[in-house]
């Protein structure tokens, strides 16, 4: 952990897969040689599909690598270097069922524990709103380390020239729980998703500068996990209460120390192509029970599914992750000592968590609070993403649709549509100045790659504000692309401040953000409003979430097998 090298644009990039931040069933590959898990899949967005992540039929004259290789002759050297990549299916298990692990060898599993600092990022951490009872959410960072600097990873994860190389955060999944802990929502970012990455510092004091479009994964890469949170913190501003982090070996002894996690397949399955790509998984029809290295093989699995696409893969992993939520409640209600310690014994081993959760009393807290929430009752979904047009292959979040996701769980709104206490807004402790007295900097941030810059934005709003009191507002020079539109402000003082402006504007208090960019109460006038007087008002929950691959913990079923991989 906390490398203190920066990795380079380019340098062990991952091969796009658009549509999920899971393990993957390619290879290591460099986008600018063309050395890609799937040569023929074309860099822009899939022709057809309404989750734009079809087109990967295999077959004649498809571009999935033709039909599965008859027999054995599949299992080539080649694919067994092949990266296995992480998935967000198996993180937020270890949290949801392992309370009945307790207090078994209490100073013993403690020493076990990995700590690192929560937040790298040099804005600090957003406050949580209480709800009408005063009662405020819980929020943890689930994070997958593709690191290989164990002979353990370095035999799971394959990629030898990768040996003891950066690590990058390959799945990235929030946990929500709930202000009256009636729900949990998760969800999850693509570890291709193309973003800014703030400056961190790390615990020798060393700084990364901020980057303006990078891939989320090398957030680790970046003084540690307490930068992927910072990350994450600047994207949504949703507050982050604590991460937790587990790497390749940290996702088999899990599975194996449970038993195996029961998956199923309508048919007879074996995932490898002609030329030899695929996850090696082969299983019989119906449903089996999957644990170390089968395991990885499920999470990452793309070729063998209907379609072949990355949303298949998702809906695999979402099975998996759906199934062990199931299996850890079960096995925590268990009393036999032996199986509780090998679970005990497997999550402090696995785990790396911030300094809040340094011991087992307190992840066992954690766990009881997560635990109590009925299965029916956690949603699973992915951040809505298009494909980029800056950086073919890779995804953005989706302006409009991802804001309101993220505005759903600033705002405590369940996912599944069902009622839940809302949240309130807590005023700022700093009281506002005199609109007259205010300085307000306007900048027009509304550039985006199908339109370009809606004109003469900056001027208008400097206008409204004007005509609201704010008399000293004027525009500024253009702002980097932003999706939505933020009011920030550089210091405590200025908090109120920018709060009122951001009132008189319509626009919500969840876009107002701390920053070290700007030296007052600064508007960035985003993509969601490019024109019109008014700022839109985001939709009201609509009883589902935005985006796809939205699932829930209680569901079951088989994953439809295509018939090409079939034996």
């Amino acid at each position: 952990m906390g490398q203190s090298s920066v990795r380079g644009e380019g340098t062990r990039d991952r091969v796009p897969h658009a549509r999920t931040g899971g393990w993957e069933d390619g290879h290591r590959g460099d986008p600018s040689s063309g050395d890609t898990e799937d040569p023929a899949r074309p860099a822009g967005p899939p022709a057809s599909g309404a989750d734009g992540g079809r087109g990967h039929r295999r077959g004649a004259g498809g571009g999935g690598g033709g039909r599965r290789r008859a027999g054995k002759g599949g299992e080539s050297r080649t694919g067994k270097r092949r990266v296995l990549r992480w998935s967000a299916a198996v993180l937020s298990l270890l949290i949801l069922g392992t309370a009945g692990a307790g207090y078994l060898y209490y100073e013993h599993l403690n020493s076990k524990i990995k700590k690192e600092d929560l937040t790298l990022g040099k804005n600090g951490m957003p406050e949580h709103r209480a709800n009408s009872a005063g009662q405020t959410p819980l929020n943890i960072l689930l994070i997958g380390s593709d690191a290989r600097n164990s002979k353990a990873n370095q035999e799971l994860g394959g990629g030898r020239d990768t040996f003891d190389g950066p690590p990058l955060a390959d799945v990235q999944m929030l946990v929500h729980l709930s202000a009256d802990r009636s729900n949990i929502s998760v969800v999850s970012m693509p570890r291709d998703t193309m973003l800014r990455l703030p400056e961190c510092r790390d615990a020798k004091g060393k700084v990364y500068p901020a980057r303006e479009f990078a891939q989320t994964n090398e957030s680790l890469d970046r003084g540690g996990p307490g930068c992927t949170v910072a990350t994450w913190v600047e994207l949504t501003g949703i507050p982050i209460d604590h991460f937790m982090m587990i790497d390749f070996a940290g996702v088999v002894s899990m599975a194996d120390a449970i038993g195996g996690v029961p998956v199923c397949v309508d048919k007879n399955i074996e995932s490898r192509t002609s030329d030899g790509k695929g996850s090696g998984l082969k299983l019989a029809a119906g449903t089996h029970p999957i644990k170390g290295e089968q395991a990885l093989q499920w999470l990452r699995t793309r070729y063998g599914w209907v379609g072949g696409t990355d949303l298949e893969r998702a809906k695999a992993q979402h099975m998996y992750m759906n199934s062990m939520v199931r299996e850890l409640r079960r096995n925590a209600k268990l009393t036999d000592p032996n199986k509780l310690r090998k679970l005990a014994e497997a999550a402090t081993e696995a785990l790396t968590v911030d300094k809040g959760l340094d011991t087992i009393g307190k992840l066992y807290d954690v766990a009881e609070q997560l635990k109590s929430v009925p299965t029916g009752r956690i949603t699973m979904t992915t951040m809505p993403n298009f494909y980029s047009t800056r950086k073919p292959g890779k995804v953005e979040p989706t302006p409009g649709e991802a804001e309101e996701l993220f505005r759903m769980i600033r705002e405590d709104i369940p996912l599944d549509g069902k009622p839940s206490k809302r949240a309130t807004p807590t005023a700022s402790k700093d009281p506002a100045a005199a609109p007259a007295e205010t300085g307000v900097t306007v900048q027009n941030g509304t550039y985006t790659d199908q339109y370009g810059s809606a004109q003469g934005r900056a001027t208008t709003v400097a206008g409204l504000l004007a005509a609201k009191g704010y008399t000293q507002a004027k525009a500024g020079t253009a702002a980097p692309r932003q999706a939505k539109t933020l009011v920030q402000f550089p210091s405590a003082d200025l908090e109120g401040d920018a709060q009122a402006v951001a009132k008189s504007l319509g626009i919500p208090a969840g876009s107002v953000k701390k920053s070290g960019t700007v030296s007052g109460i600064t508007v960035v006038v985003g993509a969601d409003w490019r024109e019109g007087d008014t700022y839109p008002k985001p939709p009201r929950n609509t009883g589902k979430a935005p985006g796809s691959n939205t699932s829930r913990a209680d569901q079951s079923g088989c994953m439809t097998v295509d018939p090409g991989f079939t034996w």
